[in-house]
């Protein structure tokens, strides 16, 4: 069974001025967001920052403060038809007591219109995941298992993943990542994958956002994230004198060895310098772009604040 329609022309994902104040904490801050239809969106941020909130308004599970939320443009509180097609795999899904892995698959049936059962137990078999054990007997890794398949196998339209990998080794992320890869492109929707682990997904990510502090640090296509930092490395004197000017994100210094991490690209006249005071330079990868990112931020803040 195929999931709904793209209608490029609806946006998954519409948010104006979205809050969720708990007393003192702003959990979610003044956030504003688009996203289009038909993307694999990268949610990231640090522990704390948002994300699941952020998850739990859009899928209404829990009211907002104040803003406005639109999924397929239309509220999605109380409404039946937009929850039909959304699938939300939180990092500490529960589940009956009394369920098994095949109760689990089974009950999906019933709430996800766009299941697909062969789907499931091929993911099932490729996971190695015993069908008749109770899920308050699988490990870590089984239960996030588990939630991967539901939520490959919804075929939902709106799709989330909250850390859904805790557990998994190093083999069966992969697998989870290839299977997310392959299915998306013969079932289009919008998956939106919230995650620490951001050099993994890298490549999978179409869109990123950043949540920090509750509000939205980053918003912008992952291509357009890649080369907007570099880092020079060499002597002391010569990192200062071709960094000299911009904005240093981050510096360390081991001895006479220097290297800073600046906004990029560099201008040719800058690499002309890097190459004759014998500097190299270095992209920086999309997780360390972000983490820059939200360090200067929390410094940012820190200046407000104080």
């Amino acid at each position: 069974m195929t999931a709904h329609p793209i209608d490029a022309a609806v946006p998954a994902v519409e948010v104006d001025r979205l809050a969720k104040h708990y007393k003192d904490v702003r959990a979610v801050d003044d956030v504003d967001l688009r996203i289009g239809a038909g993307s694999i969106v990268g949610l990231l941020g640090r522990n704390g920052a948002g994300k699941t909130t952020l998850m739990r308004l859009l899928t209404a599970q829990i009211a907002p403060t104040a803003g406005r939320i639109r999924v397929f443009g239309e509220h999605p509180y109380e409404n039946a038809a937009v929850q039909a097609r959304m699938c939300f795999i939180r990092e500490a899904q529960k589940y009956p007591d009394q369920f098994t892995v095949a109760n689990v698959l089974e009950a999906s049936g019933w709430f996800f219109p766009h299941w697909d059962a062969s789907y499931a137990d091929r993911l099932v078999r490729a996971f190695d995941l015993p069908r008749r054990r109770a899920m308050k007997k699988l490990s870590r890794g089984q239960l996030s298992a588990a939630g991967i398949i539901v939520g490959l196998a919804s075929r939902a339209p709106l799709t989330f993943f909250d850390e859904p990998y805790l557990g998994l080794d190093a083999v069966a992320r992969q697998l989870f990542y290839d299977q997310l890869l392959a299915d998306y492109a013969q079932h289009p929707r919008t998956v939106i994958l919230s995650t620490h682990l951001i050099d993994e997904v890298a490549d999978l990510l179409a869109h990123v956002v950043v949540i920090d502090h509750g509000r939205i640090l980053i918003d912008a296509p992952a291509e357009d994230l890649r080369g907007t930092s570099v880092t020079v490395v060499g002597s002391a004197r010569a990192v200062d004198d071709v960094t000299r000017g911009l904005t240093v994100v981050r510096h360390r210094a081991i001895g006479s060895i220097a290297e800073a991490t600046v906004p990029g690209p560099l201008t040719p006249e800058r690499i002309s310098q890097a190459e004759r005071l014998r500097v190299e330079i270095h992209s920086v990868s999309l997780q360390q772009h972000i983490v820059n990112a939200t360090r200067l931020a929390g410094a940012e803040l820190e200046e407000v604040t104080s």
